[in-house]
């Protein structure tokens, strides 16, 4: 029977603890072993979006890194909102809203694997005009957008005219925005009471059509003919002083 030698024996021994060591310090802390990096790098690179905000669904009321990642690629976009906490609420579902519109997908909202997909290809709405600062309606695509020079800055989900008929002080019209370039000549820095209800700090563009603040603003077209946007947006319009009056507002 062959005898180790004592020195060779303790370096196996050395060895086997060692590796037993590492093992029991990845199984302390559940972590995998980790692969090589040049073989990670490339999955990385070829699709840094999904290493942010993975394969599962977002929705209101998530929390958490992925929305956080979720929130600062919309706001690189140009799809406006306040801040990226990290939190799924009220703006950041208008600003899916937007990206959805912009990329003709389903507009519910949440983050599925065609979202993904658009925020992985960077989708942005174009410009109707291409010179000066613009405010542009487009109510095809239903969204709301900050232009200037014909680079698309800031980009807000909005609700035009319904097209529906409706009665106000006894006479019956059409929800409808109608398109065409205007002028901003009128802001109420307030809530503004009128016949149809109450506007946000609403600034007039076209006779008692506004572009305004309200507390619904569906993906879908639903109002009397103004442009809503939220509250929070309308705030930053007036902040931005691009809604200032005599500032340029074309429908199309």
């Amino acid at each position: 029977m062959a005898t180790r030698s004592p020195g060779r024996f303790a370096r196996s021994t050395a060895r086997a603890a060692a590796i037993a060591l590492a093992a029991a310090v990845a199984a302390g802390t559940g972590l995998a072993a980790a692969a090589p990096a040049s073989a990670a790098a490339p999955a990385a690179r070829e699709n840094p979006a999904a290493f942010l905000w993975g394969a599962s669904e977002l929705r209101a009321g998530d929390s958490g890194r992925e929305v956080e990642a979720l929130q600062e690629r919309l706001i690189e976009l140009g799809y406006w909102i306040d801040a990226p906490d990290g939190e799924f609420g009220g703006n950041t579902v208008q600003a899916v809203y937007a990206l959805q519109k912009a990329a003709g997908i389903a507009r519910d909202g949440i983050v599925g694997p065609d979202t993904r997909k658009a925020l992985d290809d960077g989708v942005r709405p174009s410009a109707g005009s291409s010179s000066g600062d613009v405010i542009e309606i487009d109510l095809e695509r239903q969204l709301l957008l900050v232009v200037s020079d014909g680079e698309v800055q800031q980009t807000f989900n909005t609700s035009t005219g319904s097209g529906e008929t409706y009665e106000s002080r006894g006479e019956e019209a059409v929800a409808v925005t109608p398109v065409g370039q205007y002028s901003v000549f009128r802001g109420v820095d307030a809530w503004d009471p009128g016949p149809l209800g109450s506007l946000y700090r609403p600034k007039y563009f076209n006779g008692g059509i506004a572009v305004h603040g309200y507390p619904s603003v569906p993906p879908v077209p639903a109002s009397h003919g103004c442009a809503r946007v939220s509250l929070a947006a309308m705030d930053w319009l007036w902040e931005s002083g691009r809604l200032d009056n005599g500032s340029t507002v074309l429908v199309r």
